[in-house]
């Protein structure tokens, strides 16, 4: 008999860590699985997924351009997916609800499309078009070719992993389990499920309304802060600056605040303290130094500023300088506690080859077999190949290579993803920057667009690893589950390429957005392809401090774990040096709620904290995606929405 909850469903724990490894497929196989009685990869399904995901990936896209960072969308989507396909059922435009294993088909197509698409749009393309310009930019189709290629790549490379990883090894994947239990818990149709369905959902709305009502509201987009907040000494008398000169104006943004609420106090007060040193003590410092000279730009000191009509310093643009201090930090933090987890690394690399065990029909028959592995690579790879070498005149040995490279990456992703719930995307991206720093010297589009390849197939093949994971823990066919991630792909293309043409139009939109995603990538090519003599002598001191503190923070970490709560985080501390300090204000505000909201009340705080800023993320950023695009064509001012300028 198989284990059976009272409605019928298999029991959603899964522990197989006293059988045999060779034996683990077999008796999941016997007792999990739920075989063809229940519907899963179905037209709805993958509908619902893909049009969910696409919304999704629009809204990615925006968080990292203004961000930085892109959430997940798995368990967004089936929270979404449950409540609105009940509604459609409710009103009598569907006969049945879906299955549970339906909504999980749909979470993997929704993830696919929403996660797995954008993710090189923000970072190795939007870095390109900062350093060709409007006019070396790329067109539409073969950006539309490489996002998809890129994205096929990481589902194609998730294929050998998941015997390995997910059936044999048992690795956890965090979010994978949390998906898994959230969709448990909605099909059970308890109270509290349905409590946080309905928050997730108004949440979502009140974000959108808000959104918009910001961004046709002026006042509310940033309050100026008029007095003086900071004083430089100048050879010619002091210069006294205010917090609007200086870009400190407070955003009242409801998605940076959500984004807090989600991320954590540790990350948070780190951006802060990060934000606090940088604009109001070592700004007034750089300003204070000889003025660098670097043709078509003012500098103030070593930062660059933009002149009012009458010569005085309308805003500084304190993040030119200080992202080489921040993305030092990151990337050395990054690459440290990478090598840290070096044997994370050899697992997964003597993890190559092994199988699930003897051969089974019954499981080779619902298992993604490797033929397919193999009949989707090679288009995959050809594709990626030629692209490289006639769009971007990259050898095709060096797109060969990059390609090759990705499977090793997407290995580390993989299992670092399933054992820590982190993957180290930005530190892989960086990995093969540095190695393509050496095969192809001052190449900086060799450089961008390898690191984007493999960057990008790596965090989708971990991503979809984590799907998967949802997937084995409530008994799905695999095989369907690839097919609804593959599917997902489309969707996502379709939605998120318009997307980022719509919102970055051109070189100054990109720039607006001040993306710190974008500017890291854009520094560390620059700094690898041009020398630092290019940049002023004080970021030259920044990268080396940042480097440095990159590398004590996660010695720290290692060598004492205790006191970890009290060091500040890496990322946290070098994201305050690459965002506008409004970011960081606002991150710490929504972490600073959360943090008393859960010492008041525990019991709500864990249930709705993540709910709520999951939504509010979602529905803010997806009405100011919407608003931007709109702005960009002339929309709202057609309307009379807006006064023509």
């Amino acid at each position: 008999m198989h284990p059976e909850s009272e409605s019928g469903e298999k029991a959603s724990i899964i522990d197989l860590s006293h059988v045999p490894p060779d034996q683990r497929e077999r008796v999941w196989y016997e007792k999990y699985y739920l075989g063809s009685g229940v519907p899963q990869l179905t037209p709805r399904a993958v509908i619902v997924g893909g049009l969910i995901g696409a919304a999704m990936s629009v809204s990615n896209l925006y968080t990292t351009l203004k961000l930085g960072w892109s959430f997940g969308v798995a368990i967004t989507a089936c929270v979404i997916s449950y409540a609105l396909w009940n509604t459609v059922v409710g009103l009598g435009l569907s006969k049945s609800k879906m299955s549970i294993l339906e909504n999980n088909c749909m979470q993997s197509t929704a993830s696919a499309a929403g996660y797995s698409t954008g993710g090189t749009l923000a970072t190795a393309v939007g870095a390109m078009l900062l350093i060709t310009g409007d006019e070396g930019r790329l067109g539409w189709i073969p950006v539309a070719v490489w996002v998809a290629l890129v994205a096929f790549l990481g589902v194609f490379l998730a294929i050998p992993m998941k015997r390995q990883m997910i059936n044999v090894e048992q690795l956890t994947f965090p979010s994978g389990v949390a998906a898994a239990e959230t969709l448990r818990s909605l099909y059970a149709e308890g109270k509290e499920a349905m409590e946080k369905a309905r928050v997730l959902i108004g949440s979502l709305v009140v974000g959108g309304i808000w959104g918009f009502v910001r961004s046709f509201v002026a006042v509310l987009t940033d309050i100026p802060i008029r007095f003086g907040v900071a004083t430089v000494a100048r050879p010619g008398g002091a210069l006294n600056l205010t917090g609007a000169q200086l870009g400190m104006n407070p955003d009242l943004s409801m998605l940076m605040i959500a984004a807090g609420m989600i991320v954590g106090l540790r990350v948070s007060v780190s951006m802060m303290i990060g934000a606090v040193v940088n604009w109001l003590i070592i700004v007034p410092y750089v300003m204070g130094l000889s003025d660098w000279s670097q043709p078509g730009k003012h500098f103030i000191g070593h930062l660059e500023v933009a002149l009012a009509e009458d010569g005085s310093p309308a805003a500084v643009k304190v993040t030119r300088w200080s992202l080489w201090f921040g993305t030092a930090l990151m990337v050395a933090s990054g690459l440290t506690s990478f090598s840290l987890s070096w044997r994370t690394i050899l697992r997964a690399l003597t993890s190559v080859g092994k199988g699930g065990g003897a051969k089974d029909a019954e499981l080779d028959a619902i298992e993604v077999p490797t033929s397919w592995m193999i009949a989707g690579m090679v288009p995959i790879t050809l594709g990626l190949v030629a692209l490289c070498w006639l769009a971007l005149g990259i050898n095709p040995l060096l797109g060969l290579f990059s390609v090759v490279f990705s499977f090793f990456l997407a290995l580390v992703a993989c299992r670092a993803t399933g054992e820590t719930d982190t993957t180290p995307v930005g530190a892989l991206g960086k990995i093969t920057q540095f190695v393509f720093a050496l095969l192809a010297p001052a190449d900086k589009t060799v450089n961008l667009m390898t690191a984007g390849i493999t960057a990008g197939a790596a965090g989708s093949s971990a991503d979809l690893l984590t799907d998967l994971k949802s997937g084995y823990l409530l008994g799905a066919n695999p095989r369907q589950q690839f097919l609804a991630q593959f599917y997902g792909v489309f969707f996502g293309v379709i939605a998120v390429v318009p997307a980022w043409y719509l919102l970055v139009p051109n070189k100054a939109a990109l720039e607006a957005f001040n993306s710190p995603a974008t500017s890291m990538w854009y520094a560390v090519a620059e700094a690898l392809s041009q020398g630092i003599g290019t940049i002023p002598e004080s970021a030259r001191w920044a990268l080396l401090v940042g480097g440095i503190l990159g590398i004590v923070l996660p010695l720290l970490e290692a060598s004492f774990p205790s006191a970890r709560k009290y060091l500040p985080s890496s990322m946290g501390l070098g994201l305050a040096f690459v965002v506008p300090f409004p970011n960081s204000l606002s991150f710490f505000i929504g972490a600073v709620i959360a943090a008393l909201w859960s010492r008041s009340n525990k019991t709500t705080a864990e249930k709705y904290i993540v709910p709520i800023a999951s939504g509010v993320v979602a529905g803010e950023s997806l009405s100011a995606a919407t608003y931007a695009i709109g702005e960009n064509f002339g929309l709202w001012v057609l309307l009379g929405l807006k006064s023509a300028e």
